[in-house]
């Protein structure tokens, strides 16, 4: 066990995240004010790992999350469904005007020189209004979990959703599971629920019960307040100034045994470096640098969670563990949308040094 984790061998579910559901509009390379059509891609940073273990790993997870009964809820539903999640929702009845709403995220894809933009609407968000005794989670634990998950945009989104994420958190401690968290530090939303200051606090709080923590350097400085190395980092590329923080965050949260975080250099919108470290019970690995063509960047990081989780549940080598994660990660931003289209097969196969060489 190079990892430090004790995962549990089995269990009626193997993942189980906790977050907010939301649904992308997507104008593709034309940006929102010249938008005539959209896609819809259903979404959310805590959602996207369960169902990419699901789907390319065949793992067998959960979504716990509020749901709203309008047509945009069994849109949602309906996608979640497709992804092979098993759903645990609150469910909040639409008023017909103004909510309690699925929230919306905008994102066009950029091109070239252009890069992607992203804001959102969440106004009247049903995940906003979930607090603590919302969910029965010795019920929903009760077949037995192997690990747990959830981040920091579920926790950003209200005053009572960190509470959820810690009651969640303790009770799959008490059911034996990993508990992992994605820091995904997004200033807009802190800032408009208390700031850094607060974001420092409640998180804070969240880690203290996690066993794997994913963030970069940012993550890590902005969402545990830790300072940053006073080093010249001369790449994006270059792991020294994150593994120069693990000091700082173990001395915090002495329980953290993995502590991991994709590392990319962004040429142009569709020309990325990438990469990926992790800190694994006192040892570090890196994985290659792959240069990629990208067509969709959103939910590359929740496809490098997937496959590193995949690979420390299924008892892989550390190193193995950070290459999947990788791998899966390159792989996703080939697609379009935020979940996978990836299968196991071919995470294995890029993670060995596979080519993009047509497969007969």
């Amino acid at each position: 066990m190079t990892h430090g984790l004790n995962v549990p061998k089995e269990g009626a579910l193997d993942f189980v995240s906790l977050g907010a559901l939301v649904n992308r509009l997507d104008p593709g390379i034309i940006p929102f004010r010249k938008a005539t059509h959209c896609d819809i891609h259903v979404s959310g940073g805590e959602f996207n790992v369960a169902a990419n273990l699901s789907d390319c790993f065949r793992m067998n997870t959960a979504i716990v999350s509020a749901m709203v009964n309008y047509p945009i809820g069994e849109l949602v539903q309906e996608r979640v469904k497709a992804m092979g999640v098993k759903p645990f929702y609150k469910m909040f009845e639409h008023n017909g005007v103004n909510g309690p709403n699925i929230a919306t995220v905008y994102s066009d894809k950029g091109f070239g020189v252009r890069p992607p933009v992203v804001f959102y609407n969440r106004s009247n968000e049903a995940a906003a209004q979930l607090k603590p005794g919302d969910f029965d989670w010795d019920a929903i634990f009760a077949g037995g979990v192997r690990w747990f998950h959830s981040g920091g945009i579920f926790a950003a989104l209200s005053e009572t959703t960190a509470e959820v994420i810690i009651d969640a958190m303790k009770a799959a401690k008490k059911a034996g599971a990993v508990t992992s968290f994605d820091l995904n530090f997004r200033e807009k939303l802190w800032k408009i629920s208390g700031g850094q200051d607060r974001a420092v606090e409640v998180i804070g709080r969240i880690v203290e019960n996690v066993d794997v923590l994913v963030g970069n350097e940012e993550d890590l400085q902005k969402g545990i307040g830790i300072e940053g190395q006073d080093v010249t980092v001369k790449s994006k590329l270059d792991p020294s100034a994150f593994f120069g923080m693990i000091d700082q965050v173990i001395t915090k949260h002495p329980q953290v045994k993995v502590v991991a975080t994709t590392l990319h250099e962004v040429h142009t919108t569709n020309h990325h470096s990438w990469s990926a470290v992790a800190w694994i019970n006192d040892q570090t690995y890196s994985a290659p640098t792959a240069e990629l063509t990208v067509l969709d960047r959103v939910g590359g990081g929740d496809g490098f969670a997937a496959g590193f989780f995949y690979g420390l549940l299924t008892n892989e080598s550390p190193e193995e563990a950070v290459k999947l994660g990788w791998a899966h990660g390159a792989l996703l931003t080939t697609f379009p949308g935020d979940t996978t289209m990836a299968t196991v097969e071919q995470v294995r196969a890029f993670a060995k040094g596979g080519s993009a060489r047509i497969q007969r």
